[in-house]
C-alpha cells in the first residue's frame, strides 16, 4: 500500500524515467523498444538515462512554485526563456518560437497562435508532473485552473490547456488514492465545451492509439495514449514500456504515462535500473544536473508546500 507522498514522488520520478526511457526512440517505429530488448540506451543525441526538455521544463515549473511560494507566471516564463537561451539539446519548435519572440509573457503564446493558427502540441502536457503534485491538495477546480494558466504560457490553443487540465485532475485523483480513470467523467464535464468531444473520444475505454487521426505529438492523442497505456497494463514499467512501443513522440508519451502511472503505483514501482542512470541537465542554469535523488527531494517539497498552500494561513 503506497501513501500520498510516495505517490507524489512516483509522479515526478516516474515522468522523468519515462522521458529518459523514451528519448532514444523518438520518431522511431512502433515496437522498437521491445525489438531491441534493451533499456536506458544512448541514441538520438541522448546519453543513457538523460532526460529531455520534458523533464527540464517540469523542474523549472516546480522550482518556481517553491521559490515564489505559489504560481508566479512571469517567473515561470523567465525561467523558460533562460533555459531556451541555454541551447538545450531539444526544444519544441512552437515553444522555442514563443520563448524567443521578445513578446511579454502574457502575450507571446497568444500572438504566436494568432499568426500560426496551430498550437496544440503536447509541450505543456509533458511538463505537468511537478505542478500537478503541487496543486493537487487544492482540489479539482484549482488544479485544473492552474494547469490551464501554465499551459497558456507557451501554447495559445485552448486544446493544449484543456488536455493539461485533465492530466492534472487525473494525477490529483491518483494522489488521493483513488482510481484516476474513475475521474474521467467529472474531468470531461469540467472542460471547455468546444473541446470536450475531442477528449471524450480519445479517453474512451474503446479508444486505441491506432485510431488516432493525428500524430501523438498533438496534445489529445498524446494524453489518450498515456491513459490507454495505464488502462491496459497492470504495473508502472508495463505501462511506460507500452507507451514507448507506440513509436512517434516516445519521450513525451512515456513521460505523461510515467506521471500517471507513478501517481498510481508510487515511487517504489519505478525500476532501479531506470532511476540509477537518470539525470536531468538544466541548460542555462550553470552546470546543474539533477539525479533521481534530487527529483525525489523536489517532489517531497512540492507535496509539502502544496499542502500548506491549500490549507491557507493559520
Amino acid at each position: 500500500m503506497t501513501g500520498r507522498l510516495d505517490r507524489a514522488v512516483g509522479a515526478v520520478l516516474g515522468s522523468a524515467a519515462g522521458d529518459a526511457l523514451g528519448a532514444p526512440y523518438e520518431f522511431g517505429p512502433a515496437g522498437e523498444l521491445t525489438a531491441r530488448g534493451r533499456e536506458m540506451l544512448s541514441g538520438g543525441g541522448w546519453d543513457p538515462g538523460e532526460a529531455t526538455d520534458d523533464t527540464q521544463m517540469a523542474v523549472l515549473v516546480g522550482e518556481s512554485l517553491l521559490e515564489c511560494g505559489g504560481l508566479e507566471l512571469p517567473d515561470v516564463f523567465r525561467r523558460f526563456q533562460r533555459w531556451a537561451a541555454g541551447q538545450p539539446k531539444d526544444i519544441g519548435l512552437q515553444t522555442e518560437d514563443v520563448l524567443s519572440s521578445g513578446e511579454p509573457w502574457d502575450l507571446a503564446a497568444a500572438l504566436h497562435f494568432q499568426v500560426n493558427a496551430r498550437a496544440a502540441g503536447n509541450g505543456s502536457l509533458m511538463r505537468a508532473s511537478t505542478s500537478a503534485v503541487y496543486f493537487a491538495p487544492a482540489g479539482r477546480e484549482a488544479t485544473m485552473d492552474a494547469a490551464r494558466r501554465i499551459a497558456a504560457l507557451t501554447h495559445g490553443d485552448r486544446a493544449a490547456w484543456e488536455g493539461t487540465a485533465v492530466l492534472h485532475e487525473l494525477v490529483r485523483t491518483a494522489l488521493d488514492g483513488d482510481d484516476p480513470l474513475s475521474a474521467l467523467p467529472a474531468a470531461l464535464d469540467a472542460l471547455d465545451p468546444d473541446h470536450r468531444e475531442r477528449y471524450a473520444r480519445v479517453l474512451d475505454p474503446a479508444w486505441h492509439p491506432d485510431l488516432a487521426t493525428e500524430f501523438n505529438g498533438a496534445v489529445w492523442p498524446c494524453l489518450g495514449s498515456a491513459v490507454w497505456a495505464l488502462r491496459t497494463t497492470t504495473g508502472f514499467a508495463q505501462a511506460v514500456r507500452a507507451a514507448v512501443d507506440l513509436g512517434g513522440d516516445t519521450d513525451t508519451v512515456a513521460a505523461v504515462t510515467g506521471t500517471l502511472a507513478g501517481a498510481v503505483y508510487g515511487q517504489g514501482a519505478v525500476p532501479e535500473e531506470w532511476t540509477g542512470p537518470l539525470h536531468v541537465p538544466l541548460p542555462g542554469f550553470g552546470d546543474r544536473v539533477l539525479d533521481a535523488g534530487a527529483l525525489r527531494a523536489l517532489a517531497h517539497r512540492l507535496d509539502e508546500a502544496g499542502s500548506r498552500a491549500a490549507a491557507g494561513p493559520g
